[in-house]
């Protein structure tokens, strides 16, 4: 299945917004096209949806869409329809929702909300709406830059209303700016970072991701599987639970989402002197990087050509990034360790947990089904400077990012006591 909907431990299907309860507002944009398949893949991941569409959002799209999408009537008047049997709609669906999405916002909605007009159930529900709210504006990048447009924003900001930035590029009518919707996971970020405990907030966590490219000649390297899904996942749920992320990434086939604050390297060089120029200012770096051990002794500046049936290679060591951190480690930083092993995994990750003065070493067995390299589920044990070990179940990857900064949490707590 895909990356938000693959099976997890126990069989389960993975699903970040499982009984979340999400309004889904549109308006009158030609994005609405684009909300009946965000809706889509909103109810996948579990979400329960209830859609709110304005008469203008009618011309783009129908109401039988939305309901065929969630399996709820698709709500588009004041008066005739009932949520719950109540024929206060506005006041019953208030109090159910968790968030309330306005996708896409246009600027006459923008216009609506920042003057506290109420003309429809949509902007009505706003009024009433106490929760999270979360609007997306879309349209002309000229509109988008009115004056009166940016001063409706910056008044629904201030009232503590979260109002996403519009992508760039260019728009339906050909024009180019500011003004594009966001991609799904995008939205899906945010959606899920203002659900969330904030519980990571005011700290700043340093992840490291995928593999490194030792080269030989400007074609060949050597490298490892490593697809960077670890990381990125641990980066993406500190983001989520409020942290300030800063992920350094080696080459990795998959595209890093661009509200993760990120640093892209290749070797392990590289890598070592961006973690290096980052970690002071870190309380917690968690290493799931698989750095190359070794790198060839010599550069070739133009192509190895094939000229014997034999080649040897001479290797040297690099720099053992997580041992080097861990001796100039700061007070109250946590330091988190990651080995991917083949045999002896609990005494190999006990062995570099010690050697290294980790406060935390994630070790996992990549012959392990579903476990390890490439997959978006990881199976794992975490091990912790007391000699304490948690073995997880099969989990999708974000899920094992969960626990891991759960377990980080604690030991800050352990150290501050």
């Amino acid at each position: 299945m895909g990356k938000n909907g693959c099976k997890s431990g126990g069989g389960h299907v993975y699903k970040p917004l499982y009984g979340k309860k999400i309004i889904l507002g549109v308006s009158g944009g030609i994005a609405a096209f684009k909300a009946a398949e965000y809706c889509r893949n909103l109810t996948k991941l579990g979400a329960r949806v209830r859609v709110i569409l304005t008469e203008n959002g009618k011309r783009f799209v129908g109401p039988v869409t939305f309901s065929a999408l969630t399996g709820n009537e698709c709500l588009t008047s004041m008066f005739g329809q009932h949520f719950d049997n109540s024929p206060m709609t506005h006041i019953e669906l208030a109090t159910w929702g968790d968030i309330f999405v306005i996708l896409p916002a246009t600027a006459n909605i923008l216009g609506k909300l920042a003057c506290g007009i109420a003309d429809d159930l949509l902007t009505t529900l706003f009024l009433a709406f106490t929760r999270s709210r979360l609007l997306f504006p879309a349209m002309n990048p000229s509109m988008y830059e009115n004056p009166a447009v940016q001063d409706n924003i910056a008044t629904l900001k201030s009232r503590g209303i979260k109002v996403a930035e519009p992508d760039e590029g260019t728009v339906v009518c050909g024009a180019k700016g500011k003004g594009r919707l966001p991609d799904f996971e995008t939205v899906l970020h945010l959606v899920r970072k203002m659900l969330a405990r904030q519980d990571l907030k005011g700290l700043n966590i340093l992840v490291t991701s995928g593999p490194t490219r030792e080269y030989l000649d400007p074609i060949r390297f050597i490298s490892n599987r490593s697809s960077g899904k670890m990381g990125t996942a641990i980066a993406k749920m500190t983001s989520i639970r409020g942290g300030r992320e800063r992920l350094v990434t080696g080459p990795v086939c998959a595209d890093i989402p661009d509200f993760l604050s990120h640093i892209k390297v290749e070797s392990a060089s590289d890598m070592a002197k961006a973690v290096f120029s980052e970690a002071k200012a870190m309380d917690v770096i968690i290493m799931a990087a698989a750095v190359s051990d070794y790198t060839p002794l010599s550069y070739s500046e133009t192509k190895i050509k094939k000229s014997t049936s034999e080649i040897s290679l001479k290797l040297k060591k690099t720099t053992d990034i997580l041992f080097e951190l861990g001796k100039s480690k700061g007070p109250g930083q946590v330091l988190v360790g990651f080995c991917a092993e083949t045999e002896n995994v609990i005494q190999n990750g006990f062995q570099k947990l010690k050697n290294k003065n980790l406060d935390l070493m994630v070790a996992n067995d990549v012959t392990e089904p579903g476990a390890g390299f490439g997959h978006d589920t990881n199976k794992v044990f975490l091990i912790d400077a007391e000699e304490n070990v948690e073995e997880l179940p099969l989990l999708h990857k974000e899920e094992v990012a969960d626990r891991i900064l759960d377990k980080v949490k604690e030991i800050i707590h352990s150290k501050n006591r």
